[in-house]
């Protein structure tokens, strides 16, 4: 693995582990009101694109960082439309 994919790795997992906090206290609290549905829809969207262009260019860097993304991310979307409170 060269400097360039050891970079982008580094680079996607903390893009990506930034979304633990809210996912977790999402979790906790059981409450997505503070969540905006329109960004969150966007950004998943967003995440899906970059997945598809990861895989077309088979870059692996952009295709980890991304499938664990849109878990993370599609995740508090369900939650936002399950928890309406």
């Amino acid at each position: 693995m060269n400097t360039t994919s050891i970079l982008g790795l580094f680079a996607g997992s903390l893009t990506t582990i930034a979304f633990l906090p809210q996912v977790l206290k999402t979790w906790k609290s059981r409450s997505a009101k503070d969540l905006s549905l329109g960004m969150f829809s966007i950004f998943t969207l967003g995440v899906i694109l970059w997945l598809a262009y990861g895989i077309i260019i088979n870059d692996l860097p952009i295709i980890v960082a991304n499938l664990v993304t849109l878990i993370l991310a599609s995740t508090l979307l369900v939650w936002k439309l399950r928890w309406k409170n």
